[in-house]
């Protein structure tokens, strides 16, 4: 790449129109751009020159967009290549990528969302991203990820919070990193050389939690053969983090509102206060306004936790981080099953950032794992990604469900069914819109380019009627 210079790309294009048309946007962008009408010519000039990123159509003559991208790799490996084509199909999708294309856009597309790739591939040029940003900075606040104002708000209240050694109360839905909250609290704070002791108060038995917290006394009951130190004083100096604190029974918010009074424990058997001195941080996805109203949590430990509130939001609320979020992790994954997948495609991506995501960034990771693990190529497509939760929220209300009222007894193919209901839905959209794609694909609440694809994979049109048909 040129040093500090203006990025200079190729445009390969046998459609003066296209040609044109990205010249202009890329121009506008400040970018120095080079044009060519064929695959012959494009290589000509990739030799003879040096480009910093390479865009072509995929079908030319005498020298399609496949060889164009196996030239440019040949003479120079780092360039990013995007292929374009009104030709669009996943074999060809997953052939480019396999040849090193950076990625994959079908006639006609978004100009903005095309730019933004543009921009990425610039800068994954010398270094890969998703790997290369420092875990120092904005983006990765200790273990937190996120660019969103959403998130900026978080890590300003994590810096304040902090500084300081009141009680902190993160609330926020499952899956939306409370705990990874609370860590990065602890870090920046005094406290950081000192233990962090978590305590799961909904996944410890309720005749045991008491124990674990507070500790017990030799002979306070049946099996206590020795004195045992509680987590709490485990915690001495640091930090005790009490995730799901909503789950606590009413007897150990009165034991834990005297800690959080007194700074106090008292061991099971014992009779002695022991002064101990620890940072509370609990966290809920529950309600506890609520439960306190409902006088399910007392309101006097309530307002002693809750000292400084810290929400955590849903992913829904942050939909700008899903594609920071999606490479963190499966640049994550594909370290750990050790293959070489590097991004999530563009069809992939537009399915990822409109799905609600009930399980939060839990969730995502997940959906990321999964495909990591099943995908073939180098780039993760639609088809590898395990989103039934998001397809049932797709035809919910629809009354096109026709669910079996009972399981046969020999199984049920789920993935089938909902292929079929995908399928009928995008028919009924199409039917609506007298075959106006790009209203069908509003009604469904998808973007033109996911409808396309869809269109694709149900058979419902071919890639020479999507190239000649209007939108």
């Amino acid at each position: 790449m040129q040093e500090r210079g203006t990025p200079k790309i190729l445009v390969v294009d046998d459609e003066r129109g296209m040609r044109e048309l990205l010249e202009i946007l890329l121009l506008r962008k400040g970018y120095e751009v080079c044009c060519a009408a064929n695959g012959r010519d494009a290589l000509e000039l990739f030799r003879s020159s040096t480009f910093d990123l390479v865009i072509t159509d995929i079908r030319m003559s005498p020298v399609n967009g496949l060889e164009v991208l196996k030239g440019c790799k040949a003479i120079a490996p780092k360039t990013p290549v995007i292929m374009i084509s009104a030709y669009a199909s996943t074999e060809v999708a997953v052939e480019a990528m396999n040849e090193g294309a950076y990625d994959y856009f079908p006639k006609p597309f978004n100009n903005e969302e095309i730019l933004t790739v543009i921009s990425h591939a610039l800068r994954s040029r010398d270094e890969d991203e998703g790997s290369a940003r420092t875990r120092e900075g904005p983006l990765y606040f200790g273990c937190l990820i996120g660019e969103s104002p959403a998130v900026q708000k978080i890590y300003e209240s994590i810096e304040r919070v902090a500084k300081t050694s009141s009680n902190v109360l993160i609330t926020g839905e499952s899956g939306t990193g409370k705990e990874l909250v609370a860590k990065a609290i602890h870090r920046e704070s005094s406290r950081r050389e000192q233990p962090f002791i978590i305590v799961n108060c909904g996944g410890v038995p309720e005749n045991l939690i008491e124990s674990e917290l507070f500790g017990y006394k030799k002979g306070a009951f049946t099996g206590a053969v020795a004195n045992r130190t509680g987590l709490v004083e485990a915690a001495e100096k640091g930090t005790l983090f009490l995730d799901e604190i909503g789950e606590l029974s009413p007897l150990l918010q009165v034991k834990l509102l005297r800690l959080a009074q007194e700074k106090t424990v008292r061991m099971i058997g014992g009779t002695e206060d022991i002064p101990v001195d620890v940072r509370i941080i609990s966290a809920t996805n529950r309600d506890l306004e609520r439960m306190v109203m409902e006088k399910s949590f007392r309101e006097d430990l309530y307002y002693r936790l809750n000292v400084l509130p810290i929400r955590i939001p849903a992913l829904r609320e942050r939909k700008g981080d899903i594609p920071l979020l999606a490479q963190h992790f499966l640049s994550k994954f594909a370290r750990e099953f050790a293959k070489d997948i590097r991004k999530v495609s563009s069809y992939a991506m537009d399915i990822l950032c409109n799905y609600d995501f009930p399980g939060n960034v839990r969730e995502l990771q997940h959906i990321i794992e999964r495909g990591v693990a099943m995908e073939a190529s180098r780039i993760i497509l639609p088809d590898s990604l395990t989103l039934s939760m998001y397809k049932r929220r797709q035809h919910e209300g629809t009354g096109a469900t026709n669910a079996p009222a009972e399981l046969p007894g020999q199984g049920f193919d789920l993935d089938q069914h909902l292929a079929e209901i995908e399928k009928r839905l995008l028919q009924t959209a199409l039917q609506q819109t007298n075959g106006a794609k790009l209203k069908a694909a509003q009604l469904l609440g998808i973007t033109f380019r996911s409808f396309r694809y869809r269109l694709l994979k149900y058979g419902l049109a071919t890639e020479d009627e999507l190239s000649s048909s209007d939108n």
